[in-house]
């Protein structure tokens, strides 16, 4: 779970290093309607700092937010008033009411411990789905395409601030360890260190679409979107 050190950087860092929030909401948008041309709500599952969400309010005419971290949920309420965001895991929430499409992006899907955790997961989306509604989840790397040993590093300005990211990702057993070493210089504060590790599973792709059909979907993928990793669309049958 991200702390708020991170939360505080984590989109505005990530947005500096190339991510293009907005054409991946109109992305996504644009594949939800492909199968469900009326649809007009949206939540948005581990929605972080909310900057997917924001972008999908540009095309959904209701937009909520599903977060486990309170200091992403802060810093997203803070980004978007007026816009329902809910403390809430993944594998267990309960809203109480369904939408027409549901989103889970920058591979969240992965912090499911193993195939039954990512079974109850789509459980639940499935459970928020009106029937023949959508959902798109960006899952994080496959087992077959992880690059045990892969090292990434940037260095960006932004928002009054010099970011530093150096990250680390091997594997352990059968989820990928990312070790993220962080410096933040201010011209008023400073500079600090932090550091933050995600074990992250490396399901496959037949993993995946196993899940999707447990949880009563018809699944395609779309390879090569979402920084390589692909997109799942499922349709609730």
């Amino acid at each position: 779970m991200y702390g708020a050190d991170v939360a505080e950087i984590f989109d505005l860092l990530h947005e500096a290093r190339g991510k293009d929030f907005t054409a991946e909401s109109a992305d996504v948008a644009r594949r939800v309607r492909a199968h469900r041309p009326q649809a007009s709500s949206l939540l948005d599952v581990a929605c972080g700092a909310g900057s997917h969400l924001g972008a999908f309010a540009a095309h959904f005419d209701h937009v909520e937010g599903v977060e486990l971290s309170d200091s992403m949920l802060g810093v997203a309420g803070a980004r978007l008033p007026g816009v329902p965001l809910h403390r809430g895991d993944m594998r267990d929430f309960d809203l109480g009411r369904t939408f027409d499409a549901i989103s889970c992006m920058t591979g969240s899907i992965g912090y499911m411990r193993d195939t039954a955790e990512l079974e109850t997961a789509l459980g639940r989306f499935a459970a928020h789905l009106v029937p023949g509604g959508v959902a798109a989840v960006d899952p994080w790397w496959f087992l077959e395409t992880f690059a045990d040993g892969y090292v990434s590093g940037d260095v960006v300005t932004v928002a009054g601030r010099t970011i530093a990211r150096v990250s680390h990702s091997s594997l352990e057993g059968g989820a990928s360890r990312v070790d993220v070493h962080y410096t933040v210089a201010e011209a008023a504060a400073g500079a600090r260190h932090f550091v933050e590790t995600h074990l992250i599973t490396l399901f496959t792709r037949e993993q995946y679409e196993a899940a999707f059909a447990a949880a009563g979907f018809a699944v395609e993928y779309v390879p090569e979107v979402q920084a390589g990793r692909g997109l799942f669309v499922g349709v609730r049958r």
